[in-house]
């Protein structure tokens, strides 16, 4: 049976109402098909409506059978669902995005996407998956992207679309010529960054905030000890909730959607359950006081592989 918790949306400037919770359908761990089905059709019973994938994460076709599963037993509707891939970067010539596009749809069972997002502002070369390598890295062309990406949105691919893991510098850049300003920018954010910045920036010119990894992605090799802070810690027992129900509702109050990533059932249910109490004023004054890492998950790559960060002076995202 569906949970009864009504989940709140955030409006986007496409008009369009983005739930503020979904569930991140990446596979870094190489699930097996079938544990990534039970996981989405546990997700839709528990309550979740909005799914992100994304080309490069190899996942789309699986996302793909599980909701049509799902809607063929009545689970749920398309109508009822809010489904986000991107654009990878070995696609950005303008003349590959909206065939990009239309794979993805062919691989998702669906005749439209409700957000389609670059996946990053650098551009690859063709076939290129991840980790990228420099010589890999192309000249970026934004503006012919970002214009077929409008043509995405024109026809009717996608209901919305924007960008993932731009810097304000980017966003600036993408507005000077954008007939369709890009409805969100999906980056990390949680309590050990916190996109303070950018967010400000963001809100300023109505582009909406998902965070990706909301949790620091604990362990992975790149991730965080954001669970184990002993500030989350503190204020999950005060509240008798788990730091990661903490870290998400952070978030949610700060008006940023959250896609953490789960194939286990009971943090699936866990994370969702984030819409029924409040962090309080002093709660989240002691969270957003929190000490930053020194560098985001990107900047941190980047930096190391030679990429489109080439030293930590490229970085002019960090917060003061």
């Amino acid at each position: 049976m569906n949970s009864s918790t009504e989940v709140p949306s955030f409006k986007l400037n496409s008009g369009t109402l983005m739930p503020a919770i979904g569930l991140g359908v990446a596979n870094a761990d190489n699930s097996p098909d079938s544990k990534i089905t039970a996981a989405v059709l546990h997700a839709i019973e528990v309550g979740y409506s909005h799914f992100d994938t994304a080309s490069i994460y190899g996942t789309e076709c699986v996302l793909g059978d599980a909701l049509f599963k799902a809607i063929s037993m009545g689970v749920t509707s398309r109508q009822d669902l809010f489904i986000t891939s991107k654009l990878w970067s070995d696609s950005h010539d303008p003349e590959n995005v909206v065939s990009a596009l239309q794979q993805t749809l062919t691989n998702l069972k669906l005749d439209y996407l409700d957000l389609y997002l670059i996946h990053s502002p650098m551009k690859l070369k063709k076939g290129t998956r991840q980790p990228a390598k420099a010589e890999d890295v192309l000249p970026s062309d934004i503006k012919g992207t970002w214009s077929a990406m409008e043509t995405c949105f024109e026809r009717g691919l996608a209901k919305s679309i924007g960008v993932s893991n731009f810097t304000v510098k980017e966003l600036a850049q993408l507005l000077a010529h954008a007939r369709v300003p890009p409805a969100v920018n999906q980056v990390e954010m949680h309590p050990l960054w916190q996109q303070k910045k950018l967010r400000k920036f963001c809100n300023g010119v109505g582009i909406h905030v998902t965070a990706w990894s909301p949790l620091g992605a604990p362990g992975t090799y790149y991730g965080t000890d954001a669970l184990t802070n002993p500030v989350i810690k503190s204020i999950s027992s005060k509240h008798n909730k788990s730091p990661a129900q903490v870290a998400l509702r952070w978030s949610f109050q700060l008006g940023v959607t959250v896609i953490p990533k789960s194939f286990t059932f009971s943090r699936i249910s866990e994370n969702f359950n984030i819409f029924d109490w409040n962090l309080s004023p002093e709660d989240m004054i002691n969270l957003c006081n929190i000490k930053q890492r020194p560098l985001s998950i990107r900047e941190g790559l980047d930096i190391a592989q030679g990429l489109s960060f080439k030293t930590v002076d490229d970085c002019e995202d960090v917060d003061p």
